[in-house]
Order: structure tokens, then C-alpha cells, then sequence
């Protein structure tokens, strides 16, 4: 007899960073986002709120070489007003592509965090 499996949702997204303190500014000030209560593991890291059920987990210096990542990958946060977003990028002098539009409708913006991981705000089609 099978068991159903379901999986129920993308809990977090975990990235390494080189400069905990950096990043998180990064991900707090620039992407505004809310900072959560990290666990107390034996490495540093810094954990951030992605919409209502999801996570960005930043991972610190673990001892292993950080390396770059493929320039393709990124993550992509679904936003209200894509062009509130550019000026909020431009006002605190965040480096961005400027947005453009997919062949869905979507609009997209990308940019880079101080590792280099890139990040796409979008609004959906439509």
C-alpha cells in the first residue's frame, strides 16, 4: 500500500554569505525585510521573514571557502508596485537592472546582494 506524500509548501531559502552583519543590512534595510529569533546554532547566520509563511536563512563563515554561485540563480520575491520598489532601490543606492517586462505581462526587476546571490522583485501578469 502507498503512502500519499504532499509537500506543502517552500518553508526557506538558505544562502551563504561572507559578511553576516552586511547581508543582513542588505536584506533588512535594502529589501526591508522583518528580521525573526534564530535558533542559537554554533555558526553565524540571521534568519528574515519571505511573505507570510516563507524564510531567507543568511548562513555565516561555517569554515568551508565560499565560492560563487552560478550568475543564473536567483530567487524571486512577488511584490505590489514594482516601480515604488525601483525609486525605494534608487533612493538608498542599490545597484539594479532596470525592470522589464516578460512576455507573460510580469514585471521584473534584478539585483544583486554584497555576495553577489541575485534577487528578482516582480509583479505577476496581469
Amino acid at each position: 500500500m502507498e503512502v500519499a506524500m504532499t509537500i506543502h509548501e517552500l518553508n526557506h531559502v538558505a544562502i551563504y554569505v561572507s559578511d553576516v552583519k552586511r547581508s543582513s543590512e542588505f536584506y533588512g534595510e535594502v529589501l526591508q525585510l522583518q528580521s525573526l529569533p534564530r535558533p542559537a546554532f554554533n555558526f553565524p547566520g540571521a534568519w528574515f521573514r519571505l511573505g507570510t509563511g516563507q524564510e531567507l536563512h543568511l548562513i555565516g563563515n561555517r569554515g568551508d571557502p565560499f565560492s560563487e554561485n552560478h550568475r543564473n540563480n536567483h530567487f524571486a520575491l512577488r511584490v505590489d508596485d514594482i516601480d515604488a520598489w525601483e525609486r525605494h532601490l534608487k533612493s538608498v543606492g542599490a545597484q539594479f537592472a532596470p525592470k522589464k517586462q516578460r512576455p507573460d505581462g510580469a514585471w521584473q526587476v534584478f539585483l544583486r546582494d554584497p555576495d553577489g546571490h541575485a534577487v528578482e522583485l516582480f509583479t505577476p501578469p496581469g
